[in-house]
């Protein structure tokens, strides 16, 4: 019953690459399933686009090992620091580095993502959560996110 949904969505709010995991998961571990699994068609030839412009995220994705893994793959990062990793960065002094980049205009359009989990969860299929296997839960919400696709 406390099935999270994990996706990657375009400018738009529709869904790309959608992952489901137990409840007690952490969020920041699926990030690179996530981005393997993304490929993105393009309209005449050639391959589909497997990297994002950039990628905007809460704070639960802020570690050294997702800007790593983001920085190799020369993807633009927007997640802001915790207030606990700003404070130990500075307790460390000049040791502690630099800040990372952030830009807060950007940032400001992460609430495309948002609206997109509400459009999920307001989904009747969804909200009632009456599928007791997660491969069944998981089929509703792709269902979602082609109907998503449909309507734009």
């Amino acid at each position: 019953m406390s099935t999270k949904i994990h996706q990657l969505v375009d400018g738009h709010g529709r869904p790309l690459v959608v992952v489901l995991t137990p409840g007690q998961a952490g969020d920041s571990p699926v990030l690179a399933p996530l981005l393997s699994h993304l490929a993105v068609g393009r309209l005449g030839p050639g391959r589909p686009r497997t990297r994002p412009d950039a990628l905007l995220g809460d704070k639960a994705y802020s570690s050294r090992a997702i800007r790593t893994l983001l920085r190799n793959m020369r993807v633009k990062t927007v997640i802001p620091q915790p207030s606990d990793q700003v404070a130990h960065r500075k307790r460390r002094g000049s040791a502690g580095g630099r800040p990372p980049a952030f830009d807060p205009k950007i940032y400001k359009g992460r609430n495309v993502i948002e609206r997109s989990f509400n459009d999920h969860k307001q989904w009747r299929g969804l909200a009632t959560r009456y599928d007791k296997l997660a491969v069944v839960y998981r089929g509703g919400v792709v269902l979602r996110a082609i109907t998503i696709w449909l309507r734009q």
